[in-house]
């Protein structure tokens, strides 16, 4: 090797790596709840003490799924398990949903820590949930197992969209992570007065039905999404 090529090797290897390109993708978030619930984050934000910053919203949106979790877990032995899962809820919308808005409101983003972060902690949250329920009682953990697998199913499609178009898909035919956290309040309470669904003659757990079509639905959106999103990945890099 020549001297010169040795030095350039030499070089190009203590040379301080570039940082990755990154580009914020479009947030997409047509849910029901969506207008209202921008105004009422902005308004928190705008009036949240100023030694709080995102990474403690964020931990404590995960506190609140984890602890939704444990007390499905807990209504195997007491009932009221299942209306703790409701306030624990509303602290993981609080947390998840605030830490990006506090963020914008200050200025202070973090793009690429703050994608990667909160989209990891929501695939750890939403395992401690299915886990309290699939061991709850109240659905049968082949329920549980499969809406945990659609739901990342569903994010995985969501973060490769994001990757490879630049939209960042939040909301699917109207419902996004609020809609569905009011859902599950409102099945709790459901599931506290009876456990079971009556459906032509026959019982079934109320949550095995919800399950069902929890399922069904996500499977559908994913298949639509996929389709969709080759369809147009495929237009544009169309070979001649």
């Amino acid at each position: 090797m020549s001297e010169n090529s040795a030095l350039s090797l030499v070089n190009s290897l203590s040379a301080p790596t570039a940082k990755p390109a990154f580009k914020s993708a479009v947030r997409i978030q047509e849910s029901f709840t969506a207008r209202i619930e921008k105004k009422a984050l902005i308004w928190m934000a705008e009036r949240v003490p100023a030694w709080v910053n995102s990474d403690h919203l964020t931990v404590l949106g995960t506190l609140g799924m984890v602890l939704a979790g444990a007390s499905f877990f807990y209504a195997r032995w007491n009932r009221a398990g299942l209306l703790l899962v409701i306030p624990f809820l509303a602290l993981n919308w609080f947390g998840d949903s605030l830490d990006g808005t506090l963020a914008r409101v200050r200025n202070r983003q973090r793009p690429r820590y703050g994608f990667y972060v909160d989209h990891v902690v929501d695939a750890f949250g939403a395992l401690a949930l299915m886990l309290g329920l699939a061991f709850s009682g109240y659905v049968h953990a082949s329920i549980a197992i499969g809406m945990l697998i659609s739901f990342l199913l569903l994010s995985i499609e969501a973060h490769l969209a994001t990757y490879t178009l630049g939209k960042f898909q939040m909301s699917y035919w109207r419902f996004g992570p609020t809609e569905i956290r009011i859902l599950l309040a409102i099945g709790c309470v459901r599931l506290f007065i009876d456990p079971f669904a009556h459906i032509a003659g026959h019982r079934y757990l109320l949550f095995d039905v919800g399950g069902c079509i929890a399922i069904a639905g996500m499977s559908l959106m994913l298949i639509v999404s996929t389709i969709r999103h080759t369809r147009c990945l495929y237009a544009e890099e169309r070979l001649s």
